[in-house]
């Protein structure tokens, strides 16, 4: 039986006087590939950051491995990795630069593994390029590096296959198959046709939450 990492009790969320959702449980379980589904609006990056501790702007109990978050939030920390629409690199540094801050602010990250990480997507020959001179692209490219590099168990996930090209998306999404046969779990949004999509469980903002 899959282990239950997360479970959402009775989330609710209110933006702008208007119910993003309300009422909205669900488990996630180790194993697991979701995509979070809704219309234009409809609170997939508002619940995502939700999620990642990134926002209280709720009402409801969120729970890591059968315990409330508040009372395991370095432990859940230390589990979780976050993508989002932002690349969150530091535009002075290098790719290489920027990972290796990442791993000396994560000790269960391998800062040898940076190089490997960068290859894998597209960077070989930027390793020592100013982020600024890179394009947006290639910034979030070195943002994705990253989830070559953590062994945090569960990855959230942005919009994470925009402006990548279709190599990098199927690199992509067999790199989330990967993370979920290892026992982690994968919680993302999406606007791309994915070809994985039998393999992965559907979370429906609209109807689960009747917006």
């Amino acid at each position: 039986m899959s282990t239950s990492l997360v479970q959402v009790e009775n989330l609710f969320c209110e933006r702008d006087e208007r119910v993003l959702f309300e009422d909205l449980s669900f488990t996630a379980s180790a194993g697991e590939v979701i995509q979070v589904e809704g219309q234009n609006g409809s609170g997939k990056t508002t619940l995502l950051r939700i999620l990642s501790g990134l926002s209280n702007n709720f009402e409801g109990d969120i729970f890591w491995k059968g315990q409330p978050v508040a009372d395991v939030r370095d432990d859940f920390f230390r589990e979780l990795l976050y993508f989002g629409h932002h690349p969150g690199v530091k535009a002075v540094l290098t790719p290489e630069e920027n990972l290796q801050w990442y791993a000396a602010m994560h000790p269960g990250v391998d800062g040898g593994l940076i190089n490997g990480a960068l290859d894998k997507v597209g960077l070989c020959g930027y390793e020592d390029s100013p982020c600024h001179t890179l394009s947006a692209g290639q910034n979030r490219r070195v943002s994705l590096a990253r989830l070559y590099l953590s062994h945090a168990k569960l990855w959230i996930l942005d919009e994470p296959f925009t402006a990548i090209d279709k190599k990098g998306v199927a690199e992509k999404e067999q790199l989330m198959l990967d993370h979920a046969d290892r026992g982690g779990c994968v919680i993302f949004t999406t606007h791309h046709e994915l070809a994985i999509g039998e393999n992965i469980r559907r979370l429906n903002l609209d109807e689960l939450a009747g917006t």
